[in-house]
Order: C-alpha cells, then structure tokens, then sequence
C-alpha cells in the first residue's frame, strides 16, 4: 500500500490545474460512488486529480489504477477496509474496467463503508448492469467526451471563449465573442484537437494506439470474444472513414469485414460504445437512442483523419464534426429532409455554396456552413457548433 501512496502523491503533483473539463464542474462530488466513463485519451484520470488537487486534503484520498500489480494480490474490498481503519474518506480508482468483478465489490464497499466515497473511471462500454452486482441504483455515472472546439481553443491556443447553448447559437449569440480568425485554428482541432493529449508528442501514434487498444483490447474483454475480432473491428472502422455518412448494408459489411451478419449490429453498437463511432438513429425510439440507423459516422473527425489518411470526404467531416459537437448538450436524431433534427429544428451541413432547397418546407430550419465566420438569417457558421460544451 505504501506504494500506492507514493505513486499517487507523484501523479497529483505533476497534475496540472490552469485548465479544467467542462465536465467537472457538472460532476455531484457528494456522491457515495461516482462514476465517469468515456473513451481512452479524453481525460478521465487528469479531471479525477484535479478534484483531489484542488478540492481535497492529499491524506484524507487515496487514488489507485485498477491495472495495478498490487492487486494481483489484494483486493479493491479489503483496500477500502484499510483505508477506514487510517480515518481516510475518499477513494479514487482508475480505469476499474480492468479489475475482474469490479461492479461486485463496489457494491460490498457501499454497503459495508458508508463512512468511504468512492470515484471510479472506466471504459465508455462499461456496463453497470451486467449481473447480479447491480450498481445502476447506487452510483452516480457521468460519461466525458472528448475537448470541444471552445475547450480546443482554451487548451491550445489559450483563447477563452464561453460555451453557447443550442438556442443562444441559434440566436446568433457567438457573433459578440469578437473571437479573431477562428477558422485559422479550426482545421487544427478537425485534425488534432479532440483528445487532450495532442498537446504530447507523437499525436498520431498515440491515437493509433488508442484505436488497437480499444478494438483489440476493451471491446474483445468486455464482449467475450475473441482478440482477432479487433482486426475486423479495424476494416469497418477503415470504411467508415472513407465513406460519405451511410446507412450500413449490414450484409455487405459483414462479407467484406469476413463476419457473421446476425452479429453486425452488435458489433457496431459495442464500437459506438467505446467511442469509435457514432450511430445516427430516427424518431422511432423517441429521444432514448433506440430507433433505427439511419447513417454511421466515425466518433470524431480526428478518427477520420487518422484512418482514412488521404482520402477524407469533406462532407462526411463536416456532418461528424456537427453530431460530435451538439450531441453532448442535445438528442440528435436524424431528419428526413435534410441532415439533422434537434427538437424542432432541422439542419443541413455543407460548404460556402451550400443552398436552402432541403429546408425550405422545415418549421425552423438552418443551413450549417463550413469556410464562414458569421451568419447570416438563418444561415450559420459550423464552427459555431463547437462551443456547445
């Protein structure tokens, strides 16, 4: 145990505070049990420091990686006890994922530790359902999304601009930010600015690695199969990036990734779950995610950048960046006379020449353009999306 101390007291010194997620300041830190999921890279493990940093005494927390060799031979339940028994109150753990019945124990550490609150981080496909340890009803689950372009401008460019929610966008309300040349910055973040650890060297290979290991690793665990899935995972992911947004032929997909095709569905939804992709669904299931798929994107456009390589579809960039973006604060569904639905909004994404045909019978409609830094009637700038969050 004296190791976990020392690894963590290491990490929270070297844990910077000068910039915090948006998420953070959303979190109910009194909760008993918290839990904050999301893809590998968006800064899970950063935004659990940072509270402990700024918000608690060092010696009253203790904050463990589940991956640890200590617990090759110790157990989450007994670590708990210990830390009752010195008087401590707070215990962070990250990536839990990777502990064998994590759900089990700590449901025994809510029951058993009242006096204990516990703040978790895991994978985006944690299920926190799955079997008898039913934690649904005890802890408080939040899920991170990757830097939008606001936070982008912050991290990177040190550019404080306030977030805008969907009615102040529309309203045209970003126009007073008096923001300087956004678009010079806004390739950027479509190629590099979603994962916060752009900031590091070796971007690009660091992201490919995220891409093995979830494919390869997290969703191969977390469904049962087996590791080879992950290169079938990796073609689908290739034609997805390379495609204009498609509604998937689930039987040509399977003949050409060599997979079953009762399976396909599955599979895509395991991939949405851990960040890769996104699924945008109609109205059939209401606002719960749950009607039918009406077109595939990658997660995000650094993804597209990483797995198409040169052959990027422009509109197919446009249309991730705006589900990406919006899909955090709004339930996006999708619209059929044009791109999007948000409530009773419809919007079409395209370029400087983009036209108003597709929403000229919409009750409230707009046209989404890339390449323009102001709006004009019901015309507005895509970049604007990005300061939802």
């Amino acid at each position: 145990m004296d190791n976990l101390i020392r690894i963590y007291k290491k990490l929270l010194r070297e844990t910077d505070t000068s910039f915090y997620r948006y998420l953070y300041h959303e979190i109910d830190w009194n909760n008993r049990i918290v839990g904050i999921r999301g893809p590998r890279g968006v800064g899970k493990t950063t935004l659990m420091l940072q509270y402990i940093k700024k918000e608690l005494e060092a010696d009253d927390v203790l904050y463990v990686n589940a991956d640890d060799i200590y617990f090759s031979e110790h157990k989450l339940l007994d670590l708990a006890e210990k830390l009752v028994q010195r008087g401590m109150h707070y215990l962070f753990i990250d990536e839990i994922h990777k502990y064998k019945d994590w759900s089990k124990e700590l449901k025994l550490i809510y029951d058993y530790y009242s006096e204990l609150k516990v703040v978790f981080s895991g994978s985006s496909v944690l299920d926190l359902n799955k079997g008898a340890s039913d934690l649904s009803r005890r802890a408080v689950v939040y899920h991170l999304y990757g830097l939008s372009f606001r936070e982008y401008l912050a991290l990177f460019q040190h550019i404080p601009v306030p977030a805008f929610s969907l009615d102040e966008i529309v309203n045209r309300l970003p126009e007073e930010t008096n923001l300087k040349t956004p678009l010079l910055y806004f390739e950027d973040y479509l190629k590099r600015g979603y994962y916060p650890f752009a900031k590091e060297n070796s971007f690009e290979e660091k992201l490919r690695q995220i891409i093995n290991l979830t494919l390869e690793n997290d969703i191969p665990i977390f469904a049962d199969m087996p590791a080879s899935m992950g290169r079938k995972f990796k073609k689908l992911l290739a034609i997805i990036a390379k495609s204009v947004p498609f509604k998937p032929n689930m039987s040509k997909l399977a003949e050409m990734i060599g997979a079953g095709r009762n399976q396909m569905s599955d599979y895509f939804l395991y991939i949405e779950d851990a960040g890769m992709i996104a699924q945008l669904r109609d109205d059939t299931g209401g606002v719960r995610g749950l009607g039918k798929i009406e077109k595939v994107y990658l997660d995000n456009t650094n993804l597209i950048y990483a797995l198409a390589e040169n052959e990027v579809n422009v509109g197919n960039l446009r249309e991730t960046f705006f589900l990406n973006q919006v899909r955090v604060k709004n339930p996006v569904i999708s619209s059929s006379i044009s791109d999007f639905q948000i409530g009773r909004r419809t919007f079409e994404v395209g370029g400087k020449s983009k036209g108003k045909k597709q929403i000229e019978n919409a009750e409230e409609g707009y046209v989404v353009k890339d390449q323009i830094e102001f709006s004009a009637g019901n015309i507005l700038p895509l970049w604007w999306f990005g300061l939802n969050y």
